[in-house]
């Protein structure tokens, strides 16, 4: 689940998409909330190196520095950036494939601008910059291990198809285009300019069925929360519920230009936590 995407792909940087995190985190106990507040300290920086507009080479090589340094915690020699997360590794067994998976996520858009992937290619994104944080994640929350392996993937996946869905325009912007391939030329489609695509009027048949493949993934992590202690889940809960939230009012709106930007409402938000943050 990731921790918060607002530009493109993954991305933690925004005031709108921090406060869902910020609100879910909170309710945390101390040594989860610290936890959580480094992994997430962790994927924004790795994100800003990323998203960055120095040369490509240079991206490359800090990102390679990160892989480096992660290898290095857990060598048991921390660099300094690092010297405050050995306490929270210990604690939750967080593992170092999934730091390091989230690294290799952001890189995927630094030796070029990822445009129209093929699904593969997209789900290995998503898995690596947002169900890799879900993985992270849940051994902070306490979860079982089958349970909480099962739901970072649906609910990573789930919010990271609402962010692509959300930031199209934003994305394009950028050079950017994230909507799978088969499913733009399943749309007539043959174009991979992110600025072609989003003024097609094809693009609802291209966005549509991500939709609902990201409802999916909402509800098949939903019976798994369902079935799982109640205050182990508050957190995803909350990210859940708010990111579903973003997807119905992108559904209402639609995806024909123009798009209008969707916010979820202030009450909205306070209703999710009122019914979910003090179980």
């Amino acid at each position: 689940m990731t921790l918060e995407a607002t530009t493109p792909g993954a991305n933690y940087g925004s005031t709108a998409s921090g406060s869902s995190f910020y609100a879910a985190m909170r309710i945390l106990p101390r040594d989860q909330r610290e936890a959580m507040f480094q992994i997430y300290s962790f994927c924004r920086q790795v994100d800003d190196i990323a998203d960055s507009d120095g040369p490509r080479d240079e991206r490359l090589a800090a990102l390679q520095e990160w892989r480096n340094d992660i290898d290095a915690l857990y060598q048991g020699h921390p660099p300094p950036r690092l010297k405050d997360y050995v306490a929270s590794v210990k604690t939750f067994g967080l593992k170092r494939e999934d730091f390091l998976a989230i690294v290799d996520g952001m890189e995927m858009d630094v030796p070029q601008d990822i445009r129209a992937p093929d699904m593969a290619t997209l789900d290995l994104y998503c898995d690596r910059v947002a169900s890799a944080v879900g993985r992270l994640s849940v051994r902070v929350f306490g979860m079982p291990e089958e349970d909480g392996i099962l739901l970072a993937h649906h609910l990573g996946r789930a919010l990271q198809l609402t962010n692509i869905l959300r930031d199209i325009d934003e994305d394009a912007g950028l050079g950017r285009l994230y909507l799978p391939r088969e499913a733009l030329l399943h749309a007539g489609i043959t174009s991979d300019d992110p600025n072609r695509v989003i003024a097609e009027r094809a693009l609802p048949k291209v966005c549509m069925p991500l939709a609902q493949r990201a409802k999916v993934h909402f509800e098949k992590s939903d019976e798994i929360m369902n079935r799982s202690r109640r205050r182990a889940v508050r957190a995803p809960r909350i990210m859940s519920k708010y990111y579903h939230s973003i997807l119905d009012l992108l559904i209402a709106r639609g995806f024909s230009a123009p798009r209008e930007p969707v916010r979820v409402s202030k009450i909205t938000r306070i209703l999710i936590l009122l019914r979910y943050a003090f179980i």
